[in-house]
């Protein structure tokens, strides 16, 4: 069965690789979960879109990464507001994925969920909390998040 990747699968490959895996993998894991589409004529064009979302989010070179940095580095004030218990716990917790969209939010770059490193595995409680961003081997950005009640 020839798929169309729509997602990073691990031993698979990247979004927008033509793959051909067994049909039970395909129809059974891949499609189901939205991990990948039926390669047909009409997909090709859908990978392009895919690749060239990929290509905005994508850090290119060393000094790419270092205007980035700055860029995040220098924001006044990265915050988010969640919903909270009495006590300041949180409904949940503060993912990777929040922490960029926050990063957005204050006007900063669009950022990879999965270059957010947070000081925990998540952040259960509200206050100020240091993330580091890496955004290149060799360049990580660091930049203190408020987490505020709602």
């Amino acid at each position: 069965m020839k798929l169309i990747l729509t997602a990073d699968v691990d031993n698979l490959g990247a979004p927008g690789d033509l793959v051909e895996v067994k049909d039970g993998y395909g129809r059974n894991y891949l499609l189901p979960r939205g991990l990948a589409i039926v390669a047909t004529r009409g997909a090709q064009k859908q990978v392009e879109g895919i690749r060239r979302a990929q290509d905005a989010r994508k850090v290119r070179d060393l000094d790419h990464a270092n205007e980035l940095k700055q860029a995040i580095e220098g924001l006044d004030s990265v915050s988010l507001a969640v919903k909270t218990a009495d006590s300041g716990k949180l409904f949940g917790s503060v993912t990777t994925a929040d922490v960029a969209a926050a990063i957005k939010a204050a006007g900063g770059p669009v950022v990879d969920k999965r270059s957010i490193e947070l000081p925990k595995s998540h952040i259960k409680a509200t206050g100020k909390h240091g993330i580091v961003v890496h955004l290149h081997p060799d360049v990580a950005a660091k930049f203190n998040l408020e987490v505020a009640a709602n």
